[in-house]
């Protein structure tokens, strides 16, 4: 069995599960660890009508399991429904990330955002109900890794942020037109 036949099986599964990865992870978890032992992994791909004998269940969940615990986590479990990124994609999302960057420390901060961002057109600052750092900093969280925010972001995280965005969008030259747009690149 190829590794290209294991990826199919997981790209297959994920075009199903990833609209709603973290809902579909908390189902599974069945003893709620928040990791995925293979029972729990196999039980998964079963409810996705995707079933298979041991062997391919588990050369699958090694795929997700990176780091070789036995469980995959939350982060492990994204990581490998991701999509691949293509060349143009990944250049459009590096171009974006150096806007961002303006420290060019490669990091985001809030202090990046202010001058990227203008936080007074958001409508909770309008509003009055949030600051403009409140808006900041909410602009910033989006990108950062869940479960892990450090109030900055990495170019990986952005990459990541964006992989999640992307796997929903039909095609690469409409997810790269979109970044384009919306970043004014």
């Amino acid at each position: 069995m190829d590794d290209l036949w294991l990826q199919k099986v997981l790209l297959k599964w994920s075009a199903s599960l990833f609209r709603v990865p973290g809902r579909v992870f908390c189902m599974l978890d069945d003893d709620k660890i928040r990791s995925l032992d293979l029972a729990e992994f196999v039980k998964g791909l079963s409810s996705a009508g995707i079933v298979l004998g041991r062997g391919e269940a588990q050369q699958i969940f090694s795929l997700c399991d990176k780091s070789s615990s036995g469980t995959t986590d939350f982060e492990e479990f994204l990581a490998a429904l991701r999509p691949p990124v293509s060349a143009a994609q990944q250049q459009i999302v590096a171009d974006a990330f150096h806007k961002l960057d303006t420290s060019g420390d490669g990091l985001v901060s809030v202090e990046d955002l202010r001058g990227v961002y203008d936080a007074r057109t958001h409508p909770k600052y309008q509003s009055g109900a949030w600051t403009e750092e409140q808006v900041l900093q909410a602009f910033l969280d989006g990108f950062d890794t869940p479960g892990d925010k450090d109030g900055k972001v990495a170019a990986e995280e952005f990459l990541n942020y964006d992989r999640e965005v992307s796997a929903s969008i039909d095609s690469d030259d409409c997810s790269v037109a979109m970044m384009k747009r919306a970043w004014k690149l």
